[in-house]
């Protein structure tokens, strides 16, 4: 198979990926039952792992499976157990929804004059610091994979606070749930 041929498949996956996401996101914005739109969720981001394992970026995709898809999921469905299982009818607001299309739209025509996906003449690549990147991280950080080197070495302090900011949330989110069970607990005359 040429290179040519592996890069139309590739990108003919990527689109199938990229459909995919967003029908999943038009279901579960439709969906009453809360319990399915919760599973759809750890779906999309189970998909979206995969599509950014086809862009090559690995780590996200390893990120976004583990927080997206397990985490959060499980999260969720914690949380669906302490409240009812459809969602009531809403009103129908046409501002947010138009706010979407306008912000959506934007973003859109921001990206019409970018170069192709992984052009070696985008501007991340002119830089002068992505050579040293490239070929100094294995002499300066010595590991070999240079994602690995970036996100331990030269991002390091960005991303602990990344997990600091992760852990904070998920230590948020136990103490409101262990709160609201005490509260039910307390209103209905049992012990916490």
């Amino acid at each position: 198979m040429s290179a040519k041929q592996q890069t139309s498949g590739l990108a003919m996956i990527e689109l199938i990926l990229f459909v995919l996401l967003v029908a999943t996101a038009v279901v579960v914005a439709r969906l009453r039952d809360l319990f399915a739109a919760v599973m759809l969720t750890g779906i999309f981001s189970l998909v979206s792992a995969g599509l950014f394992t086809l862009m090559d970026a690995v780590d996200v995709a390893f990120t976004e499976a583990a927080v997206g898809a397990g985490i959060s999921t499980i999260l969720m469905l914690g949380t669906l157990s302490l409240t009812a299982r459809r969602e009531e009818q809403q009103p129908v607001r046409l501002l947010p929804f138009l706010v979407v299309i306008l912000v959506g739209g934007a973003l859109i025509a921001g990206t019409v004059d970018m170069p192709a996906y992984g052009a070696l003449e985008a501007p991340i690549h002119q830089h002068p610091m992505y050579n040293e990147f490239i070929t100094g991280t294995e002499q300066k950080v010595h590991l070999p994979n240079v994602v690995t080197a970036v996100l331990a070495s030269y991002r390091g302090y960005d991303t602990f606070g990344e997990t600091t900011v992760v852990f904070a949330a998920a230590i948020g989110v136990f103490l409101v749930l262990g709160g609201r069970r005490k509260k039910s607990a307390k209103i209905d005359g049992g012990t916490p």
